[in-house]
């Protein structure tokens, strides 16, 4: 199983950090669209490592249209000499709406699909000469002529990845991408009964086996080696659960286990502001049913027995702590 980290949003401190982390043994280096631009820090990460896959953790692709998706995963691929990885995801629709004022698609998985077919089109455009003539209900890309081309590059085109939690979304995962960013809340259960599922039928559409596909999954872990620690680290990853717990779009990974009337518990007091009384919700059996907990150099077991015949890509969810070191005794244990 391959372990990736996480990158700061601090551009100043990202080539210190993404040389410590590929030194440390990381195999792959993920930026989140938060703070900051999400491609950025990748450019500054690409110039201080030479091994390491970077990725996007997620882009938000309705944010953005499939040009301007294929210049910048196009760039930071020949850039980092083959390394990059396009991670998107859609984004919930207020975001859409409200933060980055673009319209909301009728059908999110049907438009998801088109952004990624259409970028690939650009793709093929640029490095094998295939026509450009895409043409969906959402997306059409058609316009190309040698000023906007750069032609081919020894690297060829970079992997993508869809972030995704229903069935619909990653079943598109499954039939045009090359992998899927589970989301940090999936548990076990909802990704062995629905997630896993749902990829292998959108592989069989595509006519590719489970071996074509990476699953990267975000897990939550509780860890610490103090009682102090221990009990922050647990209340950290409870009302991080509870955020997650009071979006629509992720009820169905509570009904899976027959606790879908927490979420309107959790919604309701969202909108009060109450983030305290949400985590406060989520007793023992939840904590232990979506995270993973133990002292540091009990984790890789535990992670590796879960999910180890499930995912192949793994990083270390922890909302209480950032620092690279605390979770060096973590990694070793994956590559003993």
């Amino acid at each position: 199983m391959k372990v990736d980290g996480g990158l700061t949003n601090d551009l100043g401190a990202v080539p210190g950090q993404a040389k410590e982390l590929e030194e440390l043994g990381y195999d792959g280096l993920v930026t989140a669209e938060t703070g900051r631009d999400v491609f950025f820090p990748l450019v500054l990460a690409a110039e201080h490592t030479t091994s390491v896959q970077l990725a996007t953790g997620i882009a938000v692709g309705f944010a953005r249209n499939p040009f301007h998706l294929a210049q910048l995963a196009n760039d930071l691929q020949i850039y980092s000499r083959g390394r990059f990885a396009l991670g998107l995801g859609s984004q919930i629709r207020p975001h859409i709406e409200k933060r980055f004022s673009m319209p909301w698609p009728e059908k999110p998985a049907a438009a998801m699909r088109e952004l990624v077919l259409a970028t690939r089109a650009v793709w093929a455009h640029w490095h094998e000469g295939a026509p450009l003539d895409f043409r969906g209900d959402v997306y059409s890309v058609t316009l190309s002529n040698p000023f906007f081309n750069p032609g081919p590059s020894e690297y060829g085109a970079p992997k993508v990845y869809l972030a995704a939690v229903g069935p619909k979304m990653t079943e598109v995962a499954g039939e045009v991408c090359d992998g899927l960013l589970a989301h940090g809340f999936t548990t076990e259960k909802y990704l062995r009964e629905v997630t896993i599922p749902a990829v292998e039928k959108g592989l069989a559409r595509s006519g590719r086996a489970r071996a074509d596909f990476e699953v990267l999954y975000p897990c939550f872990v509780v860890t610490g080696t103090t009682e102090e620690e221990l009990a922050a680290a647990r209340d950290g990853v409870k009302r991080q659960i509870a955020f997650y717990g009071s979006t629509p779009a992720y009820r169905g990974v509570l009904e899976c286990h027959g606790w879908g009337d927490l979420h309107g518990e959790f919604n309701r007091l969202s909108k009060e502001g109450k983030w305290a009384e949400m985590g406060a919700l989520v007793d023992d059996e939840i904590l232990d049913t979506f995270a993973v907990t133990g002292e540091p150099e009990e984790l890789p077991g535990k992670i590796l027995e879960r999910f180890g015949d499930a995912v192949d890509r793994v990083s270390f969810y922890a909302p209480y702590q950032s620092d690279p070191q605390r979770w060096a005794a973590v990694l070793a244990g994956f590559k003993q």
